[in-house]
């Protein structure tokens, strides 16, 4: 059974999770089936991407497969990672995408929303950022790209605390384009979605790919690069990283040591 289920209608493609049982998480074999989706979609004139839950959904994705995080010793989110992969793809794609989100986005799902251009959320949509809750260093493009879009502060207060941002905060953080009601989401998303494929589409390829790398800007030296893969080495190499996971795995509360 497939994990995603994919439509293009008028140059817009759509691709619906579909894995409620596992709370649509983002495991290998959801993310090959978008890679695969995003490709025949392209090859189908597709002009802009919605990204979405079905109808009613409590949860729009419950983040990375914690089951295949590598053991310790091993970059969690390397640059092959599938997640990093997939996150890479929908940036650099040359058309827009859009996360039309209902329901709570957990870890990983939130680096996926916002790799998406433009966010629309309901009451119903919050975002939790929980590597700090099972010992995962989150990467450095990962936390770059939160910092761009809400700011040092507010990506400090939710990496730091791994609390839900309701809809209201995450709109007020910046997370969100437009808060709307939850039986208004998918005329809203779609209507905006039309708008966009009656302009050019050469034209928002390239001012995409500009603000993508404008937004990248920042470079760092070899010795902060390499200062910074240390840091989250001592993370990803420690007694709490492999506790995180095995608490998680165990389904209780995780005891962390600081070692």
């Amino acid at each position: 059974m497939a994990v995603i289920n994919t439509q293009l209608k008028d140059n817009i493609g759509t691709i619906t999770f579909n894995d409620p049982e596992h709370r649509n998480i983002l495991s290998s074999t959801m993310i090959d089936e978008m890679l695969q989706s995003i490709g025949a979609l392209q090859k189908g004139k597709m002009r802009v991407l919605v990204i979405r839950a079905p109808a009613g959904s409590k949860v729009w994705s419950a983040g990375h497969d914690v089951h295949e995080l590598p053991l310790p010793g091993r970059d969690p989110l390397s640059y092959h990672d599938p997640l990093v992969t997939v996150l890479r793809s929908i940036q650099s794609l040359p058309i827009p995408v859009i996360a039309m989100i209902e329901g709570s986005v957990w870890g990983g799902a939130c680096d996926l929303a916002l790799s998406c251009d433009i966010l629309i959320g309901c009451p119903t949509t919050s975002f939790c950022m929980t590597p700090a809750k099972i010992g995962v260093p989150y990467n450095v493009s990962g936390i770059l790209h939160f910092m761009n879009i809400m700011g040092v502060n507010f990506a400090k207060e939710m990496f730091f605390t791994a609390e839900p941002l309701s809809a209201e905060q995450a709109n007020r953080a910046g997370l969100l384009n437009h808060l709307v009601e939850a039986a208004e989401l998918a005329d809203f998303t779609y209507s905006m979605a039309h708008q966009i494929t009656r302009n050019s589409p050469l034209s928002i390829g390239v001012i995409k790919e500009q603000i993508r790398l404008l937004a990248s800007a920042h470079p760092l030296s070899p010795l902060t690069f390499e200062r910074v893969q240390g840091l989250r080495r001592t993370v990803y190499d420690s007694k709490d990283y492999a506790e995180g996971i095995k608490a998680f795995l165990e389904k209780r509360a995780p005891v962390f040591t600081g070692e």
